[in-house]
C-alpha cells in the first residue's frame, strides 16, 4: 500500500529541484536535431569509462538482450566531485526516471546530469513492488562474494569499474555507490532488498543531459539480466543471461541550449561555525 506521508525533501519555488521540463523535453530526440559524436560497446562482464562534455547528451541502451548496468560518474576536471547516490535517492527518489537529476557530493552539491528520456518510464511499480533504475542498492563486489560464498570472483561490477577508470588516473578508492540502470528492485515484506529479472528489451534506453563536464563509467553486470540467483541455494553462473550494453554521445545545436548555464557548486560559504563573529558568540551565550 502506497504511503501518503509527504516527502521529507520538498522544493521551494526557486529550488534546483524544480526542473524546467519543457527545456529538457526540447533536448530529446523527438524534438532536437543532434549529431552522434561517439559510440561505445561495454562487453559482457566488463566495464568502460568515457567522457561527456557539458551540454551534450549520452544514452545507455540495450543492444541485444536484457542487461543491467552499474553506473558511476565524476566531474571530469575534479574527480573529488562525484555522483552521490544516497543524496540523489533523498532529493529525487529511490528509482529514477525522466526529469530526475543525479547530484554530486559535498561540498559541491549540484546536478551533474538530468535524465531526459526513459523508454521504461511507464513501468511504474509491478505486482511485487519492483521498480527500475535503482538507487536502493549498490554494485556487486568480490568482497561480499567472498563473504557469502568463500570463493573469489574477479569480475563483479566493482572490479569492472575499477579496471574501467584506471586509464583515467582513478583507482578503486574513487569507485562509488552506483545507479543500477535497467535493474528492477524493491523491498520485500521484511524490509529486505530484492532484485528481479530486468524488464528492458532490445532498443530500450535511458538518456542523460550532461550539466557539467563528466567522466562516466559503466559495468556490464556479471549477473546479466538478474533472472538467475547470484547467491543462495539456487545460485548458478548466469553467463547465458549476459549481454553487452551500448553507449552513445550526442552533441546538440547551440540554439537548443539558449538560456542554459552549467550549474555552479552549492553557494554555502563552508564556515561550519568556525568563523563566528563576536556578535554571534554573544547570542550563543545568551541562549545557554
Amino acid at each position: 500500500m502506497a504511503s501518503k506521508v509527504p516527502a521529507a525533501y520538498q522544493a521551494t519555488k526557486e529550488s534546483a529541484l524544480n526542473v524546467d521540463k519543457a527545456f529538457y523535453d526540447r533536448l530529446t530526440e523527438r524534438y532536437a536535431p543532434r549529431q552522434l559524436v561517439e559510440t561505445h560497446t561495454v562487453p559482457i562482464r566488463d566495464g568502460l569509462a568515457w567522457s561527456v562534455p557539458a551540454g551534450h547528451v549520452f544514452r545507455v541502451k540495450i543492444t541485444e538482450g536484457s542487461q543491467v548496468g552499474d553506473f558511476n560518474m565524476w566531474n571530469l576536471n575534479n574527480p573529488r566531485e562525484r555522483m552521490w547516490a544516497s543524496r540523489t535517492r533523498q532529493l529525487q527518489r529511490a528509482h529514477v526516471s525522466t526529469y530526475d537529476r543525479l547530484w554530486s557530493t559535498l561540498p559541491y552539491l549540484r546536478p551533474m546530469a538530468t535524465i531526459i528520456d526513459d523508454t521504461l518510464a511507464n513501468y511504474g511499480e509491478d505486482s511485487e513492488g519492483g521498480r527500475v533504475h535503482d538507487l536502493l542498492g549498490t554494485r556487486c563486489d568480490p568482497y561480499v562474494n567472498r563473504l557469502l560464498t568463500g570463493e573469489d570472483f574477479d569480475f563483479h561490477c566493482h572490479s569492472n569499474l575499477v579496471r574501467a577508470v584506471e586509464p583515467w588516473g582513478l583507482t578503486e578508492f574513487d569507485v562509488h555507490d552506483v545507479l543500477n540502470i535497467f535493474q528492477c528492485t524493491g523491498l520485500n515484506d521484511d524490509d529486505q532488498y530484492f532484485m528481479k529479472a530486468c524488464p528492458a528489451r532490445q532498443g530500450d534506453h535511458l538518456e542523460f543531459f550532461a550539466e557539467i563536464d563528466l567522466l562516466c563509467a559503466l559495468s556490464c553486470c556479471p549477473g546479466g539480466d538478474l533472472s538467475v540467483d547470484l547467491w543462495g541455494p539456487e545460485a548458478r553462473d548466469p553467463l547465458e543471461t549476459c549481454h553487452p550494453l551500448g553507449v552513445e554521445v550526442y552533441s546538440l545545436e547551440k540554439e537548443r541550449l539558449a538560456g542554459w548555464q552549467s550549474p555552479q557548486p552549492a553557494p554555502y560559504k563552508g564556515r561550519h561555525g568556525r568563523q563566528l563573529s563576536e556578535v554571534n558568540w554573544v547570542e550563543i551565550k545568551k541562549n545557554k
